[in-house]
């Protein structure tokens, strides 16, 4: 009896032992499981973490780029393609579902770019700026000059046209008028249209010290009672107009007054009003009339 209940004592031993070693087995288990669990959720974290610091670094890096963009500098093609490759490193790292950190170095050297990039740009703002401050001053410059020339080129028109003016010569006292030419040579003026053989016009150019001097050519127009053209009745052409004429007066021209007669030979004078024109050219310079009974 007694030994029966030593081995039952023993057995009872044996699996308590054996309880004892599972349950411990049990518990280092679910304490590795946990432990394994927790260093998982950390590096995950971790991951995470890193992760939107990456991200958050390289959209400022973007939002950088789009600023200097905006400003439509010259170095916008440099600009766009370092953005670029911003916005490509951002894609990479929002697909990625490990380690992160190898985006790091990729982030710093496009980080070094950019600081590289911003500062040139920001010289060449400077370098407009002063550019544009410059052009402004021209323009403005520019501006009063061409006033300025304007107005002498209106002032210089004026003087000019004065100076034109002034230039051309004044025909004076143009008079017409009729004689009877003996064969002694006398001559008596008369206003009788069947005594007269002989029309007399005369005219005086006034002096003119600004004028051009030198030989001068002035026609001369002759008109009777009945409308015709006394004389040579020659017509000459001045671009589209034209002019027929009594006789042509040549006038050698110094600057000083000189005094124009010339006579126009006919015979059968008709009675009435006679019209004496001078042209110059073909402007009409002066004109008179007379009277034969």
């Amino acid at each position: 009896m007694e030994e029966q209940q030593n081995n039952s004592s023993s057995s009872l031993k044996v699996i308590i032992a054996i309880l004892a070693i599972l349950l411990l087995g049990s518990l280092f288990y679910i304490y590795k499981m946990t432990t394994d669990a927790k260093t998982v959720q950390t590096e995950l974290t971790k991951t995470l973490s890193e992760k939107e610091l990456v991200m958050k670094d390289l959209q400022e890096l973007k939002t950088t780029y789009d600023a200097a963009i905006a400003e439509n500098t010259s170095m916008s093609d440099e600009l766009i393609k370092e953005r670029d490759k911003v916005v490509n490193l951002i894609n990479q790292v929002d697909k990625s579902k490990g380690d992160v950190s190898k985006y790091r170095s990729q982030y710093g050297k496009l980080e070094s770019n950019m600081k590289v990039l911003m500062a040139e740009n920001e010289g060449l703002k400077k370098q407009n700026t002063v550019l544009t401050t410059q052009r402004d001053s021209t323009v403005v410059v520019l501006g009063e000059t061409k006033k300025n020339v304007e107005a002498l080129t209106g002032q210089n028109e004026e003087l000019a046209k004065v100076v034109e003016k002034g230039s051309k010569l004044t025909v004076l006292n143009t008079k017409g008028s009729a004689f009877k030419l003996k064969s002694s040579g006398k001559q008596i003026e008369t206003d009788k249209a069947g005594r007269a053989n002989v029309l007399r016009i005369s005219f005086t150019i006034a002096e003119n010290q600004i004028a051009k001097s030198g030989d001068k050519a002035y026609y001369v127009q002759v008109i009777d009672s009945k409308s015709n053209v006394l004389g040579e009745k020659q017509t000459v052409s001045f671009g589209e107009k034209s002019l027929t004429y009594s006789f042509i007066t040549n006038v050698k021209y110094e600057n000083k007054t000189v005094q124009v007669s010339q006579d126009l030979p006919g015979k059968d004078f008709a009675k009435g009003t006679y019209f004496v024109n001078v042209f110059d050219q073909d402007q009409l310079v002066s004109k008179t009339s007379f009277t034969l009974k």
